[in-house]
C-alpha cells in the first residue's frame, strides 16, 4: 500500500510504499522539487548537502526558460525584455522563474501499486522581464519502478509568451566513473564564454558516452526521447515526449552524482531560438518525463 504525507510546518511531501521499494520526497516551497526517490530499493536521487538548493536547482522545473538567457536580455514580438540577472558570477538569467515558487497539493490519490499528486502554481503578477501571467501544473505518479512527471503549462495571459522546458534532476552512482549515458545523438551544441550556445556540431553517433573522470557540462541535440543512465547497480531509463529534445550533463563539486537534464531548448533560447516555441492565450502545453529502473 502507497501512503502520502504532508508535513505541514515545512511545507514538504513525501510518498512511500509499505515495503519500503519506493520513496518520495516533494519540497512544495521549492518550486515542488524532488529533492529525494528511492525506485524499487534504489536511491537514484538523494539530497545533495552540503551543496545549497539555490546553488544546484537540483530536481526543478525550469520554465518559461531552460538553462540561461544571456545577460537576461531578450526580444520578443518586437520588444525588449530584461530578466533578472540571478547568476550574478556570469550576469545571466538562469533556469526560469518557477524554481524557488510555493506549489499548493491540487489532489492526491493512493492504490495498493501506485500513487499519485497534482500540484499546481499561478502566477497573477506580470514582471519586467516576463510580463505573463500563467499555470504550471505538476502530476507526479510513482509506482515501483518508475516516476511520471506530468508538467501542463497553460497561459492565463492575454498574450502570447515564448518558452521553452526542463527538469534539473540530479542522480547518484555508487561510482560514477564506472558509469555510462546512452543516447541517440549525432550533434552537439558548442558552448561559449559564460555557458552560452554559439552553435550546433554534427558529431560520430554518440551511443554510449563512459563518463570515467570527465568534468561535464555538455548538452546533445537528441533523434529521440530516450537516454538511459547506466550504473554498476542499477539502469535508468530517462524518457521525454515531443519532439524538441535535448539532454545536460553536467557534473558538480560532490562525489559521484550528475544531473541529467531533459529539455526543450538550449542555453539562450530565447534569442537563438534553438527549440523555441510559443503559447497562445488560454492555450496549454504538456510535457511528460519518466524516470523507469530495471
Amino acid at each position: 500500500m502507497y501512503n502520502i504525507n504532508v508535513n505541514q510546518k515545512l511545507n514538504i511531501l513525501e510518498i512511500s510504499n509499505s515495503n519500503s521499494k519506493v520513496f518520495a520526497k516533494i519540497h512544495l516551497n521549492a518550486g515542488a522539487s524532488i529533492q529525494e526517490l528511492t525506485l524499487n530499493g534504489h536511491a537514484v536521487i538523494q539530497d545533495l548537502s552540503p551543496l545549497k538548493y539555490s546553488d544546484t536547482y537540483a530536481s526543478s522545473i525550469l520554465f518559461p526558460f531552460a538553462n540561461r538567457i544571456k545577460d537576461g536580455v531578450y526580444s520578443f514580438n518586437g520588444k525588449t525584455f530584461q530578466l533578472k540577472a540571478n547568476q550574478k558570477e556570469e550576469n545571466n538569467a538562469l533556469h526560469g522563474l518557477v524554481y524557488n515558487k510555493t506549489f499548493e497539493v491540487i489532489s492526491k490519490n493512493t492504490t495498493d501499486v501506485s500513487a499519485s499528486v497534482v500540484l499546481e502554481y499561478n502566477e497573477t503578477q506580470e514582471t519586467a522581464g516576463f510580463p505573463y501571467t500563467y499555470s504550471i501544473q505538476l502530476e507526479y505518479i510513482l509506482n515501483q519502478n518508475e516516476l511520471s512527471l506530468n508538467v501542463n503549462i497553460k497561459n492565463t495571459d492575454s498574450k502570447m509568451f515564448p518558452f521553452t522546458l526542463g527538469w534539473h534532476p540530479y542522480f547518484i552512482s555508487d561510482n560514477l566513473q564506472k558509469s555510462a549515458l546512452e543516447m541517440d545523438s549525432t550533434k552537439k551544441l558548442n558552448i561559449g564564454d559564460r555557458n552560452i550556445t554559439t552553435g550546433l556540431e554534427d558529431t560520430n553517433p554518440v551511443g554510449v558516452f563512459n563518463i570515467e573522470d570527465k568534468q561535464l557540462d555538455n548538452c546533445w541535440v537528441l533523434n529521440n526521447g530516450n537516454v538511459y543512465f547506466n550504473t554498476p547497480k542499477y539502469k535508468l531509463l530517462i524518457k521525454a515526449s515531443g519532439n524538441n529534445n535535448f539532454l545536460q550533463a553536467y557534473t558538480p563539486p560532490r562525489l559521484n552524482t550528475i544531473a541529467i537534464e531533459p529539455t526543450t531548448g538550449v542555453s539562450n533560447s530565447f534569442n537563438n531560438k534553438i527549440g523555441l516555441e510559443t503559447l497562445a492565450p488560454n492555450d496549454s502545453h504538456t510535457i511528460s518525463w519518466k524516470l523507469k529502473i530495471n
